[in-house]
């Protein structure tokens, strides 16, 4: 199924090939170069992901990823040039859902798109369940149904992105179960965890955030040290 794309880049021959491989999987992208046109596209067209590149000369990927995210929750792929965890985590923190390191080939960044809109497909097919055949867990205040994919926290619905759904659910599924790293990511990403990838631990400090969890003692997503993370019974 073709999906309306994103692709932001001050590089006129990268995005150029984006959009040609992109194109060739049917997809219909929508080209920018500054970030100016990049928050100018993502406010007036109806659109299925994003891919921002970091660095534009009037703003960057960061600012342009924030803004979408405040109103929508399709998935975005940050390309940077950057290669420090610091940068990585920045843009997962502020709500990417992947992110690819310059220079890669096309076909992995057009692999990666075919795996995220995948996802994002599931995630709303889903929220056309039928109520009365709802999963749902209520832990504390915190209501998760998967039918609906709908998250209240204390009566107020929280506009979760399609991982952070993912990620919460399956610790919820696991309730009172430490679960690691490595294993969150395999079942939520469905690739192989490598060592000292913290795309979990971004991922899992933006739902604190979301889930407005104390620093020091979280009600909801507790870290056990050396091991992983869960949510008590």
């Amino acid at each position: 199924m073709s999906a309306h794309i994103l692709v932001a880049d001050d590089e006129k021959e990268l995005a150029d090939m984006l959009e040609l491989y992109l194109t060739n999987d049917g997809h219909t992208v929508h080209k920018a170069y500054t970030a100016a046109e990049a928050l100018d596209c993502a406010a007036s067209t109806d659109l299925d992901l994003a891919v921002l590149d970091v660095m534009f000369p009037d703003g960057s990927g960061f600012q342009i990823c924030k803004k979408i995210r405040e109103k929508h929750c399709y998935p975005i792929i940050m390309l940077t040039a950057k290669s420090a965890a610091s940068d990585k985590i920045l843009g997962l923190t502020i709500g990417a859902d992947d992110y690819i390191t310059k220079p890669f080939n096309p076909l992995e960044v057009a692999a990666r798109v075919k795996t995220q809109l995948r996802r994002y497909r599931q995630y709303n097919h889903s929220a056309g369940a039928p109520a009365e055949a709802a999963h749902e867990y209520d832990i504390r205040g915190l209501l998760i149904n998967r039918d609906n994919h709908k998250c209240v926290l204390f009566g107020k619905e929280l506009q979760l992105t399609p991982i952070e759904f993912s990620i919460l659910w399956y610790l919820c599924e696991r309730q009172g179960m430490v679960v690691s790293s490595e294993e969150l990511f395999e079942a939520v990403w469905g690739e192989k965890f490598l060592q000292n990838n913290n795309t979990v631990m971004a991922h899992i400090g933006r739902l604190r955030e979301k889930l407005a969890e104390p620093a020091r003692n979280p009600r909801f997503i507790k870290t056990i040290w050396g091991v992983g993370y869960t949510i008590e019974k």
